[in-house]
């Protein structure tokens, strides 16, 4: 089993930062007059210099089309992913400036770096879909680290997680693990556009799924009945469905560790939706990917919740879009992944047409839309124009000194 894992940010409501770096700005002001208080709590007597930013989220909020499509925010955040376009972070090579780091693994959006006893979590702007990478999104990989962290926090009493510090808006240091060579898939809903999604194989024939038994009579979008977990092999170069049992046969896991891993997935979602919910979203479908630590205990890796991860809706329009067969109105990155499926073949064209900017930035304003909706955060759009690599290197090199010593 491998000892460098494709590790993401435990989620923390908000960030574990140094002196010198960022926290999440009150929202005072997005899309309702919503108000968040912070609180601050050091991380552990180990570690003086990280705190954690915490929020105590206030009053409900249903977002709408309207705010999603049409507001001062949306304005704001557009205008400021438009300039920054070309400072995207797309590709980290810390090991060739920081010592202590000893190679690099390369993800679709994470560089992960071994640290000794740790390992360094870059999340980068670069988006991926249909196992490849097909573009880079301004702010990304900062958005995609709040939010795991946010969630991380928020779901410690479900699922016991790997994280260290977060040193930089776009990384975080987590302790090595045996990282199990799953991807746990777990679905609320009949859906999907590419060639794994549950409704593709739903639409051709399929009715028993990676172990999961499917009704006849379905439509797209639908409900089911009770979440199901589709599990996928953590292949190079892309993720094979599997069932429970040949987990088991191949030597994957062992039945008490996908037992383990298999209820917290379907616990934690149920968390997720409930709390997505709250705040005027569906929680569609997600993945959860788990290791093992020293010390025998199953611990949460790798992402959670986060618009790469998982597929959300606008609540308050489903049910009546569904019953008119219209599409949700979604929070994610589907519009994306459709606009390359109409303009090739992503799975099969060696060379992919480039994304339109206004759908690159679109897309940044829709992952800090997310995030700003469920943490009622006001996210910090990075104010500096030095390059986003220098800013990490310095972090991070601080970060290991402190943890180190």
């Amino acid at each position: 089993m491998a000892c460098i894992p494709t590790l993401n940010p435990p989620k923390t409501l908000g960030t574990i930062t140094s002196s010198s770096s960022y926290s999440p700005q009150n929202i005072s002001s997005f899309s309702s007059p919503a108000k968040t208080h912070f609180k601050t709590t050091q991380i552990s007597h180990k570690f003086p210099n990280f705190s954690i930013v915490m929020a105590t989220k206030q009053q409900e909020h249903e977002p709408n089309l309207n705010v999603l499509t049409n507001s001062d925010r949306r304005d704001e955040v557009i205008i400021a992913a438009k300039r920054s376009i070309s400072n995207c972070l797309s590709e980290t090579n810390l090991h060739l400036n920081i010592p202590a780091l000893k190679s690099k693994t390369r993800g679709k959006v994470r560089d992960i770096y071994d640290g000794g006893d740790y390992l360094v979590l870059v999340t980068t702007d670069r988006q991926s879909a249909f196992d490849r990478v097909l573009a880079s999104i301004p702010f990304k990989g900062q958005v995609l680290n709040d939010t795991s962290l946010w969630w991380f926090n928020q779901t410690q009493h479900i699922a016991p997680n790997a994280i260290i510090a977060v040193p930089d808006q776009n990384v975080t240091i987590a302790k090595k693990c045996s990282v199990f060579p799953v991807e746990f898939v777990v679905r609320g809903y009949v859906t999907g556009s590419t060639d794994t999604s549950l409704w593709t194989v739903y639409k051709n024939g399929a009715r028993n799924y990676c172990g999961n038994v499917l009704p006849e009579g379905m439509v797209k979008n639908e409900r089911l009945p009770t979440n199901i977990i589709t599990p996928t092999t953590k292949a190079a170069d892309h993720d094979v469905p599997i069932s429970p049992d040949e987990i088991v046969q191949q030597g994957l896991m062992s039945q008490a560790d996908y037992d383990e891993a298999s209820s917290k997935a379907l616990r934690l979602f149920e968390y997720g939706q409930r709390v997505a919910l709250e705040h005027g979203v569906i929680l569609v479908d997600t993945k959860y990917e788990f290791g093992k630590g020293p010390d025998g205990s199953v611990l949460l890796i790798d992402e959670v919740h986060t618009p790469d991860s998982s597929r959300y809706w606008l609540a308050h329009s489903y049910e009546s879009r569904f019953q008119n067969g219209l599409e949700p109105e979604n929070v994610d990155k589907e519009f994306l992944r459709l606009w390359f499926k109409n303009h090739c073949n992503p799975y099969e064209d060696e060379v992919l047409p480039d994304a339109p900017e206004d759908l690159v930035t679109e897309l940044a304003w829709r992952y800090i839309f997310l995030f700003e909706t469920i943490t009622r955060s006001r996210f910090q759009i990075p104010k500096t124009t030095e390059p986003i690599h220098d800013r990490i290197t310095r972090n991070v090199s601080k970060a290991l000194s402190l943890i180190q010593n």
